[in-house]
């Protein structure tokens, strides 16, 4: 199935049932009064997280959804039967947008967590309820209320612990198909990987966490160079970054610093809260150029950064590094999880 992490959909959630007019009508009771019920309440609309759903493509061609109305209440006091709610199954990770006033409604992040999207209409009172001292014989009924309608704008955002940042045919790829068993496609062309990947990755017994893989980024992508930065949403949710940089490009022009600033620029056009989040340095492909001047290569890029967060230095062809690198990995999410003095106290 196709990816696709953006969708609209229209919501009407159920009207409420008209109240019914009627008069109680048996024999020796000649004046038996007003009995008409109210009318049943319309259906409400939920969005609810679902395992296993991984894409946002069947709402391409579903788009619009209807809850049931509420029916008309009926003399002997009898209510109208409500609707019965409306469930809609999203992917785990979807944020909910109201169209025309841009308010998030929800963020889905659990299966099961439902979300109230679509309120349906009371129904309306019978003349029951407007019976009183001086008005033994009411002959009005009030119509049901409108249930709610909206348009919606659903965003993916895919649910990964790490994400890999870094130029087209850095080796993000091949990374995560070195380290979990995704398979994405890997080719020695920009641009191979179209849309975000996840893969598993298991360091131990019980001790495992998730790698996000988005398209790459080039210079300009904020202006849409490239497939842009629309995927960059999907490394918000990570807890760490690891932007990947080719130490050995096949163009001999390239400047692994320039084209890594250029990255990081990008970023912070994007969102300054991403910038912000912990990012590591993976110098990959060093397998490609001799020992001394592959360390000499490295040295020279973290200078020139002047990095001073965690690097590493991998081959994910090779699976060089790569297991010291999920190690650590987890190591850092573990310390992440731990709870502070504080809380245990």
């Amino acid at each position: 199935m196709r990816f696709v992490d953006e969708a609209t959909i229209k919501v009407q959630a159920g009207n409420g049932g008209r109240g019914c007019a009627s008069f109680r009508r048996e024999k020796f009771i000649p004046f038996g009064g007003p009995d008409g019920g109210d009318g049943g309440k319309g259906a409400d609309i939920y969005l609810v997280g679902k395992a296993g759903i991984n894409t946002l493509a069947d709402f391409r061609y579903n788009r619009a959804f209807r809850a049931p109305h509420g029916t008309a209440g009926s003399g002997n006091d009898c209510t109208g039967a409500s609707g019965t709610d409306l469930v809609v199954e999203v992917p785990i990770g979807t944020v909910v947008i109201d169209v025309d006033t841009e308010e998030q409604l929800g963020d889905i992040t659990e299966a099961g967590q439902r979300l109230l999207v679509g309120k349906g209409g009371k129904g309306g009172w019978g003349n029951t309820r407007f019976k009183t001292s001086t008005n033994r014989t009411p002959r009005k009924a009030m119509p049901g209320l409108p249930g709610e309608k909206r348009d919606l704008r659903l965003e993916l955002k895919v649910m990964a612990d790490i994400g890999l940042l870094g130029l087209p045919n850095a080796g993000k790829s091949t990374l995560i198909r070195a380290v979990s068993a995704a398979k994405p496609k890997v080719a020695d062309y920009p641009f191979t990987t179209l849309h975000p990947n996840l893969g598993v990755v298991r360091v131990g017994v019980h001790r495992s966490f998730v790698m996000a893989d988005i398209p790459g980024l080039i210079e300009g992508a904020a202006e849409g160079a490239g497939l842009g930065i629309q995927f960059l949403k999907h490394l918000q949710r990570t807890r760490v970054l690891l932007h990947l940089i080719d130490v050995s490009p096949p163009d001999p022009d390239a400047d692994p610093v320039k084209n890594a600033r250029a990255i990081i620029a990008e970023l912070k056009k994007f969102s300054a809260e991403l910038a912000e989040k912990e990012r590591w340095l993976v110098l990959n492909k060093v397998d490609l150029l001799p020992a001394d001047q592959a360390d000499k290569v490295c040295k020279d890029i973290v200078r020139r950064l002047r990095w001073k967060g965690p690097v590493y230095r991998i081959s994910g062809l090779a699976h060089q590094g790569t297991q010291e690198l999920c190690e650590s990995i987890m190591k850092r999410l573990e310390e992440i999880d731990a709870p502070s003095e504080a809380e245990v106290g």
